[in-house]
């Protein structure tokens, strides 16, 4: 379905880029009416539209609206630890929490990674930049921010080849390079959440506090982690996978109606809604007056010098955004390589609709009741702080708009907010508390066993090597998690098992941390909130910032997946010198383009393009200077490697596993294992490559091409056409509509299909486990081959394989 529908979106874009090139290039004075006669009637007419001022949503239906949200979440949550427990048979341990798993199929991954990139800031910004700049805004927003989504789906594969058992990228760091790189990584992984975190609750309370009345911006804060709280702290990650499909549609659903009504609704009662076609729209917003930096000044074209820029600098900064950010390394643990893969191309694609569609509907919108009304909606800061959607909303349906807005960033607030919970208490709990602060036992080397100490594997002497095997088949842990399920008191009894018992415990230890690191981190997001609005910070410079701060970690992160000469200088000293170098380059660029050091005009877009032009430069000083260190350095540091280094560095990543559920029992399947050893029966990283060479081939392809397609050929399209006609704007509101609709029912419904399938599925295998256990030899093999048809028995009616 994934290949299908990427078919189907490429002829169709061809399609409509054909006939966008066919049609002329200047406007036809035929095609556009007069600017006189489109806009508001005056004073002395009958029908005379008011521009919408101030909210009119009740603080008790805003807070109905999250009750129902929340009663919602805990039933999602709820559902979902039933169906693991009683359908997957999942143990009820701290990985489950943070993998759901380890088997999301492809159609979860993608919703999941749609939802959690579909920022508050992503509706808000991005009508914001297509208010600014015109039409080319929303192309160069979505295309910058679905390029890194589509490229990771290459290091998604190589980290699940590479160190499989891995639950964080940081712990891929702490096993090449040791604690001091790993501190200095956890820091900017920390860091990116901070500041994802802050720019979706600056957004959403932004827009809360202007539609509700009454709703001040504590309440907003307080009402937004509660929900955000609730559904992390109940179903940990895998509930959030669940809510992740239920808030795409949701917001999926909500931009259709914006769009019907911007676009689609018929020229009907101007009074009602001003706009409504895509010909009265592109005459109103022909009549506007666009930017300096635009050709002509019109918002009707892509020569625009700020949109250019304002796409390289989405470009940078969301390549740190994404790979330094811990919450899609989570998604990329949740599921195989395979599915992994498809569920990050297949969320790109679908991704890039709605920005792309969102703002093309509201920021246009937004010019052209501008024009209708003979002044702008809002002033340049409230633009700036992301209230474009809102305007419109409530400017074309009132109170049933401001309802949609709320209902829609509630939804944006929640999906995003729970995932960055999820990747800071991650980071806490695998990464600080289990590795510095409070270990289950100090190792000297990764290679050495968990539970008791002895080597394992290729370095181990034989007289003195692990023998330690999976709790899967352990009889001692079965009779403890049998002791614990039957007792009905509040103190549970101790795990017993000499060889897993104490393990266990630790584990739960760590899993109440888990539970309290949730409650804080959540907590924390309030007073996150409060100090960005006391400072007067806008979302916008939060969000042209962020490369700078993070983007010189990005390409040491790659390397660290792919590069064995890497060493944990070049990448700590790459990562630290790239940041002061962007900051610097900003604070430089900015004084000479001002020409004076005045910090309220570095960090405010101000009539000209000086606060463009300093990002620019700083956001790609940032990331290549922290390319280039880091490159220099590990020549420098380590001139030569043999094959047994090398084999030996990835080896280090093979070794992160959890000993109580090792990774290789993920691929039974794939490579036939019948031994839960840790060490000595898992796949070589050789076959690992083998069996996901054509995964990881899929990858690269799907991802340089649409890359390539995205941010040198498309835009070189459409600078052949000057200012568009209006024939030529009904083919790209189309193609919009098209590519949006498309993506739309692929991703409501083939989630949805995958999972019941899988669902299904598995309580047939379920069924047929039980049916063993009391068939006689003659109908085994019947059985098993209900199931699956490679099941074989042996002559002794043994299974020889079962691949659940």
């Amino acid at each position: 379905m994934v290949i299908m529908w990427t078919k189907l979106r490429k002829i169709t874009f061809w399609i409509l880029i054909y006939q966008l090139i066919l049609h002329e290039n200047v406007v036809s004075s035929e095609e556009t009416s007069g600017c006189d006669s489109i806009v508001r009637p005056t004073n002395g007419s009958l029908y005379l539209p008011v521009k919408p001022r101030g909210s009119s949503t009740s603080l008790s239906l805003a807070l109905t609206i999250c009750a129902i949200i929340l009663v919602f979440i805990v039933l999602v949550a709820n559902g979902f630890n039933l169906i693991r427990k009683y359908i997957y048979e999942d143990k009820d341990n701290l990985d489950t929490d943070f993998d759901a798993g380890g088997r999301v199929s492809s159609g979860l991954t993608a919703t999941t990674i749609v939802s959690q990139w579909t920022w508050a800031a992503t509706l808000l910004q991005s009508s914001a930049v297509a208010a600014n700049n015109g039409i080319s805004g929303p192309f160069w927003y979505a295309a910058g921010a679905t390029i890194p989504l589509l490229m990771f789906a290459t290091l998604s594969v190589q980290m699940k080849t590479r160190a499989p058992g891995a639950k964080t990228f940081l712990q891929v760091i702490q096993a090449r390079f040791g604690s001091r790189p790993h501190l200095v990584f956890c820091f900017f992984a920390l860091l990116t959440n901070v500041i994802v975190t802050a720019m979706l609750m600056l957004g959403g309370c932004a827009v809360l506090t202007t539609l509700v009345q009454g709703l001040s911006l504590e309440l907003a804060a307080v009402t937004l982690v509660t929900v955000i709280g609730a559904c992390t702290f109940i179903g940990g990650l895998g509930a959030t996978f669940y809510m992740s499909y239920f808030n795409t549609t949701i917001v999926f659903v909500v931009m259709f109606i914006f769009l019907i009504k911007v676009y689609h609704e018929g020229e009907g009662d101007q009074e009602r809604n001003p706009l409504g076609s895509i010909e009265r729209v592109y005459d109103l917003v022909s009549c506007s007056e666009g930017p300096e930096g635009n050709h002509a000044r019109s918002y009707l074209t892509f020569l625009s010098s700020d949109s250019i820029m304002f796409g390289i600098i989405n470009i940078v900064g969301n390549f740190g955004t994404v790979f330094v950010d811990q919450s899609y390394w989570q998604s990329s643990v949740a599921a195989k390589p395979r599915e992994g893969m498809w569920g990050f191309l297949a969320a790109g694609l679908v991704w890039f609709s709605i920005p792309f569609t969102f703002a093309t509907t509201m920021g246009m919108g937004y010019i052209a009741l501008g024009t209708y009304y003979g002044e702008p909606l809002l002033s340049n800061a409230e633009v700036s702080a992301g209230l474009v959607p809102p305007a419109v909303a409530q400017s074309l349906m009132g109170k049933a708009g401001e309802t949609l807005m709320v209902l829609m960033i509630l939804m944006a607030v929640t999906s995003t907010g729970s995932a960055e919970v999820m990747a800071i208490t991650s980071i806490i709990v695998y990464d600080l508390y289990q590795i510095h602060l409070k270990p289950f036992r100090r190792l000297t080397d990764s290679n050495c066993c968990i539970l008791c100490g002895k080597s394992r594997g290729r370095m181990a002497n034989r007289r003195d090597q692990c023998e330690c095997s999976s709790m899967t088949d352990c009889i001692a842990c079965t009779q403890d998690d049998k002791a614990i399920s039957e007792c009905n008191r509040t103190v549970k009894p101790n795990f017993k098992c000499k060889h897993h018992g104490n393990y266990r415990t630790y584990l739960n230890i760590l899993r109440d941390k888990r539970d309290w690191c949730i409650v804080w981190v959540a907590m924390a997001i309030i007073p996150l909130t409060l100090l960005f609005d006391i400072i007067q910070v806008s979302l916008e410079f939060v969000y042209y910032f962020m490369g700078v701060l993070v983007g010189s970690s990005v390409f040491p992160i790659i390397l660290s997946m792919f590069w064995a000469r890497l060493t944990g200088k070049a990448i700590m000293y790459g990562a630290i010198l790239g940041c002061l170098a962007g900051i610097f380059s900003w604070l430089l660029s900015a004084s000479i383009l001002n020409k004076e050091f005045n910090m309220s005009k570095f960090i405010t877009n101000s009539a000209g393009n000086e606060f463009e032009i300093s990002m620019l430069i700083a956001n790609c000083v940032a990331i290549f200077s922290g390319a280039a260190i880091t490159i220099i350095m590990s020549f420098v540091t380590k001139r030569h490697i043999s094959e047994f280094e090398t084999a030996e560095t990835w080896e280090k990543t093979r070794d992160i596993d959890n000993p109580l559920s090792p990774w290789p029992e993920l691929y039974i399947r794939e490579f036939h294992i019948t031994e839960m050893k840790l060490v000595y029966n898992r796949p070589s990283l050789e076959q690992m490559m083998t069996e996901f060479k054509k995964t990881n081939i899929i990858a690269f392809i799907v991802g340089s091409t649409t890359t390539i397609l995205m941010i040198v050929f498309w835009p070189a399209v459409m600078t052949a056409i000057d200012i568009m006609s209006q024939s030529q704007f009904k083919q790209w509101i189309h193609l919009s509509d098209v590519w949006s609709f498309t993506a739309g029912i692929f991703i409501i419904a083939t989630p949805l299909f995958m999972e019941i399938y899988s669902i299904v599925t598995q309580f047939k295998h379920k069924n047929a486990r039980v049916r063993v256990h009391a068939a006689p030899e003659h109908e085994l093999n019947n059985i098993m081959r209900s199931v699956s048809p490679q099941v074989k028995t042996n002559s002794a009616g043994q299974l020889e394989q079962f691949n659940v």
